[in-house]
């Protein structure tokens, strides 16, 4: 009798991109221009994010300051899209660490079973316990101020997600025939999971990582805002919206107004852009 083995495709599923919907295509459009932003900040940039001129402080929008300027002269424009970098930089450190992490714990206890998937299940929902922001906030308040610390607490809080999800995937894709037949073969078990199974469930471990992208983006703009984030002199979208209150006391919104909207357009950007490969998917997995 012969055996065919058929594997699902991969991360071919997320190629195919000529049926978007107009408002995955919006979405994904406002990610593009964000990212873009944030990777020529420097070039975009009129002036130091970070140059005080009292005398244009809470400048209206016009020829000098397109944007206009804070209460320290600061130009709106300039802290837009220099502090996309930080707004950005450390989300995907959140994303990166707690998937590659989250999906290796995960692989890990479903394929071994046992002992170790008790262990490493319990472990997971005893992080559940721990609110991310709070877990942020109290390594913080030990390691103080800075973007290292809250992306670390936000990373732990965001991987039992990353590794329960894996762990489901991995035990439907061994009860595919294609595993039984490459372990017939004598193929290694770390050389099964590497190669075969880890490109089958890439495309729902990746729309799920996009989706995290925009909450740990938001999680983080929220410590900055608290002035538990980023140094008081890094561009910041959070630290901006904290900085801009007393502008709009003076009847200059735009400092505030704008990282504000831009924080929201983000998250909403990713989060849709997340949930439609994760529907595509969902609706090519048989």
């Amino acid at each position: 009798m012969t055996v065919t083995l058929t594997r699902r495709p991969g991360l071919a599923k997320l190629r195919s991109a000529s049926a978007r919907s107009p408002l995955h295509a919006l979405c994904l459009g406002i990610v593009a221009l964000v990212v873009l932003a944030a990777l020529f900040a420097p070039w975009l940039a009129p002036y130091d994010p970070n140059e005080v001129d009292l005398g244009d402080a809470l400048a209206g929008t016009g020829a000098d300051h397109l944007l206009g300027a804070d209460t320290a002269g600061r130009d709106t424009l300039s802290r837009l899209l220099i502090g996309a970098r930080a707004s950005l930089l450390g989300p995907l450190g959140v994303v990166a660490f707690s998937t590659v992490v989250g999906v290796a714990v995960g692989m890990a206890a479903a394929w071994r079973g046992g002992w170790l998937d008790s262990v490493l299940s319990r472990s997971t929902e005893l992080v559940f316990a721990f609110p991310g922001l709070l877990l942020a906030i109290l390594i913080i308040s030990v390691y103080g101020e800075g973007l290292l610390a809250p992306v670390i607490a936000l990373a732990v809080a965001y991987l039992p997600y990353v590794s329960r999800l894996t762990r489901s995937l991995v035990l439907a894709e061994r009860e595919r025939p294609y595993v039984s037949a490459y372990q017939v073969q004598g193929h290694a078990p770390l050389s099964i999971c590497v190669r075969h199974i880890l490109p089958n469930i890439a495309p729902v471990v990746l729309a799920q990582a996009t989706i995290n992208f925009g909450y740990a983006l938001m999680d983080l703009a929220g410590l900055s805002f608290l002035g538990l984030g980023v140094p008081p002199l890094t561009p910041d979208w959070g630290r901006m919206v904290f900085d801009g209150q007393t502008a709009i006391q003076h009847g200059y919104p735009l400092s505030a107004v704008l990282p504000c909207a831009l924080i929201v357009l983000t998250v909403v950007g990713f989060n849709v852009v997340g949930e439609h490969w994760a529907d595509r998917v969902a609706r090519r997995t048989p």
